[in-house]
């Protein structure tokens, strides 16, 4: 039986996704649409595949979208996550499953009694971070309470890199993913649990300070709180514990250098700003107060004290901020990114106490087939496959912390090099 798959956005993360579902296409009988703005880049990433089709249409474009949804079996979202919910009226509509990479919100959430009545499967947080730290860190906790475990506490640490051997500017920073989420990262600010303790942290004191995490064989690297970590205690199944924190990873330089840009107001996306006639010296101006010898040369890197106008397309701070990454901390062509994920927990059995650390590291092979895209893209395909072969048989919304879906996820995951090295010691 043939079997249609819709992919809806052909971007940075998308790459080895294509390459996934192609590779995978004779053998299990799929048909592949692939739809994106730019028509030239969904050609260039299918090349002159049978299994394919590249086509291009505006996703507002409703008749057209919900005549490509209906024709699918299976819908993967990797649109910005503010189009997500166009494609998950249009799959609810069609009576198709879909899956994406992004977090749940109150409007997916408002749909899981209609998803369980049709009988469809809306799966989200399937790619990294969300997705590989959900389904990694509930295998060791399923693994633990088999035991008799009790969690004490947990850390899930998870950022993306750049490779040791291509870090070449004072940022220690390249981007691999969406430049849009870079520069309004943390800015939703942060919940978690530590010591018994709720902790709230408002989006000017996240990089503020932040506490460092060692991982063999690479540089010190340092971390922020990641949004809101306590809905995920009862996902988890995890109440007991006295600690619960999901971070971000970066190399120090870059938290300390993103604290005063921040601070400085320098990623704001509310507030219009007038470009006429601004340069870039003129709008960082509030950045000079910030400025010593210690982190000069990062902020001249970015080149935000020349007399250079900035785009006249520019509505916001954010806007102008987000010209300078994407050009001044590119990936190169021959770049590799890196990423990494750490867990750490530490749990109980009986009168004893044990810790455990679960590291993973993937480097891309360049700035294409890069591990951002390798590690978002791979758990969407495998999880598509498993549904169209009713491996995965659920409906509802659902992330992948049930041990149907992430355990036969992560043996495959593991065929393609993502393998968590794990160690647990007692505690004395």
């Amino acid at each position: 039986m043939m079997h249609k798959i819709l992919l809806l956005g052909a971007g940075k993360s998308a790459t080895l996704l294509i390459d996934y579902l192609i590779s995978n296409a004779e053998k299990e009988n799929w048909i592949v649409t692939i739809v994106d703005a730019d028509i030239h880049l969904v050609k260039m990433k299918t090349g002159n595949s049978p299994h394919a089709v590249a086509a291009s249409f505006d996703i507002h474009n409703g008749e057209e979208l919900y005549r490509q949804v209906s024709a699918a079996d299976i819908v993967i979202s990797m649109l910005p996550p503010t189009l997500h919910l166009i494609a998950a009226r249009a799959c609810l509509a069609c009576g198709r499953h879909m899956l994406t990479a992004s977090y749940v919100d109150e409007h997916f959430r408002a749909m899981q009694t209609s998803l369980e009545e049709k009988g469809i499967l809306f799966l989200c947080e399937m790619g990294l971070d969300p997705g590989i730290d959900h389904m990694s860190a509930m295998r060791i906790i399923d693994t633990i309470k088999d035991k008799g475990g009790r969690i004490d506490s947990f850390y899930s640490h998870c950022g993306g890199l750049v490779a040791p051997e291509d870090d070449d500017n004072p940022w220690h920073y390249k981007i691999s993913w969406n430049p849009r989420n870079i520069i309004r990262a943390g800015s939703a600010g942060a919940l978690y649990k530590e010591q018994g303790q709720i902790i709230r942290k408002d989006y000017p004191a996240i990089f503020h300070e932040c506490k460092t995490l060692a991982v063999e064989g690479l540089p010190l690297m340092a971390w922020y709180p990641n949004r809101d970590s306590l809905e995920y205690i009862p996902l988890y199944g995890v109440d007991e514990a006295r600690t619960f924190v999901r971070t971000t990873l970066r190399y120090e330089s870059f938290c300390r250098g993103w604290d005063l840009i921040v601070r400085a107001g320098l990623t704001d996306e509310k507030i219009a700003v007038d470009t006429r006639h601004l340069t870039y010296r003129q709008w960082s101006a509030p950045l000079l107060p910030f400025i010593d010898d210690s982190n000069r040369k990062q902020f001249e890197f970015l080149d935000l004290f020349t007399d250079t106008p900035v785009p006249a397309s520019a509505k916001t701070a954010a806007d102008i901020l987000q010209e300078l990454v994407e050009r001044k901390l590119q990936l190169k062509k021959g770049d590799k990114d890196m990423i990494v994920m750490v867990h750490e927990f530490t749990y109980a059995l009986g009168e004893k106490k044990y810790g455990v650390s679960s590291t993973l590291v993937v480097k891309g092979e360049d700035s294409i087939k890069t591990a951002m895209a390798k590690t978002v893209g791979l758990p969407l395909g495998i999880a598509a496959k498993l549904i169209l072969r009713g491996t995965i048989r659920k409906s509802g919304l659902y992330i992948p912390v049930d041990k149907e879906i992430y355990g036969p996820v992560l043996e495959e995951l593991e065929l393609h090099g993502i393998t968590f090295r794990e160690t647990t010691s007692p505690i004395p």
